[in-house]
């Protein structure tokens, strides 16, 4: 090897020490969740100093006896799931897709009683605009009989209408 290459190994070397000096330059911290965070940069001001577990200049921290009695055990999940097996996972689908099923089926059921309720209000507004054009108007009986509505008939027909159409 020449003395061009030895330096140039040697000043090789010598970077990547300090590069990896400052690639180990990393913050380590417990958050508000209980989560380690790892970063190349400090943790936010809320985070206590008893929770930043490793800092760049600083010694790594251990916890050592004392600590791990007097720190809370970490919680256990209440239940522990199974695995899904094909069964399960069918029963969801079939659910999922009767409750999509009723949830068109109820919508369409809607978009009909809007509809039937524009065409009761169509037609309340063409009685009304007929009681009050003064137009003679019949009626059939039971009997089959017709007979003319007298101007009370006609005022108590054109007040029932008007209470129909409030709701539309």
């Amino acid at each position: 090897m020449s003395a061009m290459s030895i330096s140039r190994l040697t000043t090789s070397l010598i970077l990547s020490v300090v590069f990896c000096a400052v690639a180990q330059a990393q913050y380590v911290w417990i958050d508000e969740k209980g989560n380690k965070q790892f970063s190349d940069m400090p943790p936010p001001k809320t985070v206590p100093k008893d929770k930043i577990l490793k800092a760049p200049g600083a010694a790594p921290k251990t916890a050592n006896a004392e600590d791990k009695a007097s720190a809370p055990a970490p919680e256990t999940p209440a239940k522990l799931e199974k695995p899904a097996t094909l069964a399960s996972k069918n029963e969801e689908f079939n659910k999922r897709r009767k409750e999509a099923e009723e949830k068109e089926k109820k919508a369409n059921e809607d978009k009909q009683a809007d509809s039937e309720k524009a065409k009761n209000c169509d037609r309340a507004r063409n009685y009304k605009q007929t009681l009050e054009s003064g137009v003679r108007i019949s009626r059939t009986d039971k009997s089959g009989e017709r007979s003319f509505l007298d101007d009370s008939q006609r005022q108590q027909e054109l007040a029932d209408v008007k209470k129909a159409l409030a709701g539309c």
